[in-house]
């Protein structure tokens, strides 16, 4: 039953509690999919209030964040630390404990949890509730015993990054360690099968969920995300630096690819200038990191992270390429921001990226995954063919301009909130 006695009309605001166990601002497609997705809600005349675990998401100031403190295990500045006694101060914090010393990463079990706990205190103040990727235990108890009904976003199934980063492990001890850190994919696939609505990015993810997770493909809806192109788009001032490369991704994560394009900076580098800025924030004892040392990289490398949208328009303006390296992206916000500025851009076919990014030398440039030669081949012809970047660069941005925007995805949101609320009040 919707949450008041005879639900919203079918062209009445709705009430909805959006879930987000973690949302970096900057850096991550779920903090950046939090903020503009509900931006765009509220302005459709919505009423959306952000229930979020740390680092919390930044929102417009029409749309009303929840905090939900966790205990911070895997934190930037001591990620894993060990929690002391005192800060137990309620049952999910010994159970986010409990589960974090198994080895198993235990932030959206915990934070699900504890959204279960906040909005039983709520009833009949929300019409739905809108999970973003966290599929943990207390959405069962929110769709069981507070009856709320509930949509969930799925980005793709992080069983795909549990199968790359067992592939890339580099010790057997370290493919223990994967083993056990994905263990709460487990949880994710029962909790995603009792789902009665999934809304994912693209076909590609669609497929992925239906195989992984079980869904039933007719739950399953594609709804692609958006860019703002207002505020991703080229800086005619801004001059592109000759030889320089930017790309997101993360340096921790295989599927990620950097390990990739590490290499292929590396084959350059030995017949030409080139530079490398990475969007993101390095980290210790990773196979990128290992990669980024052996190659000798140190002068040609630059991390730039924690900074605002605005930078990140002027890295794009101020490179000749845009590179996303990727192994698998279920739809790859990095791709169609870059593509927004105006930035011709190298890909990879891994998983939606074709979908996203269109058809090779048209509005992108495409190569294999995980193959750095043919890497390094493709950024060495577009580097030297200023008039193909220009072309493709101009493509790729109009590409973005005619099928995404934030308005278009809440259009798209709206019309899944309103079927699954038909679909239960005919049930």
């Amino acid at each position: 039953m919707p949450t008041s006695p005879v639900g919203p009309g079918t062209d009445d605001p709705l009430r909805i509690a959006y879930l987000a166990y973690r949302g970096k601002p900057h850096c991550g497609g779920q903090g950046v999919y939090t903020r503009h997705l509900t931006r765009a809600l509220v302005e459709l005349g919505h009423h959306v209030e952000v229930l979020a675990g740390p680092p919390y998401p930044e929102l417009d100031e029409r749309v009303p964040l929840v905090e939900l403190p966790s205990l911070q295990l895997y934190n930037d500045h001591f990620p894993m630390r060990k929690p002391r006694i005192w800060e137990l101060k309620t049952r999910w914090d010994v159970a986010e404990t409990v589960s974090f010393n198994t080895g198993n990463f235990s932030e959206p079990m915990a934070f699900s949890m504890r959204a279960w706990d906040h909005l039983r205190g709520r009833p009949g103040q929300f019409d739905l509730v809108h999970d973003n990727q966290c599929l943990g235990w207390g959405l069962l108890l929110l769709q069981s015993r507070e009856r709320l009904p509930i949509l969930s976003t799925i980005h793709h199934p992080i069983t795909v990054d549990r199968r790359l980063e067992i592939q890339h492990a580099r010790t057997r001890w370290e493919e223990f360690g994967k083993r056990r850190w994905y263990a709460f994919t487990r949880m994710q696939t029962r909790v995603a099968r009792r789902m009665p609505r999934v809304m994912t990015v693209s076909k590609s993810s669609a497929t992925d969920i239906a195989a992984d997770h079980r869904v039933d493909p007719g739950r399953i809806h594609v709804v692609p995300v958006g860019v703002d192109p207002d505020l991703f788009l080229p800086i005619p001032s801004v001059e592109p630096s000759p030889g320089r490369i930017v790309t997101t991704a993360s340096a921790d994560v295989a599927m990620k690819g950097l390990k990739y394009l590490l290499e292929a900076v590396a084959k350059l580098r030995t017949e030409r200038h080139v530079e490398l800025v990475i969007i993101g924030r390095p980290r210790e004892d990773s196979s990128s990191t290992n990669v980024f040392e052996e190659l000798g990289l140190t002068n040609c490398v630059t991390y730039v992270h924690d900074v605002p949208d605005e930078r990140i328009v002027e890295l794009y303006s101020e490179a000749e390429v845009a590179c996303v390296p990727s192994l698998y992206e279920g739809f790859s916000l990095p791709a169609i921001e870059a593509m927004s500025c105006g930035v011709p851009l190298v890909t990879t076919t891994g998983g939606a990226l074709p979908e996203v990014t269109g058809r090779h030398g048209e509005t992108c440039f495409q190569v294999p995954p995980a193959d750095s030669d043919a890497l390094a081949a493709t950024l060495r012809t577009v580097l030297d063919d200023p008039e193909a970047r220009a072309r493709v660069g101009a493509a790729g941005r109009q590409r973005v301009i005619d099928q995404w925007s934030w308005r278009h995805t809440a259009l798209r949101t709206v019309e899944q909130y309103r079927e699954l609320l038909n679909e239960v009040a005919t049930r």
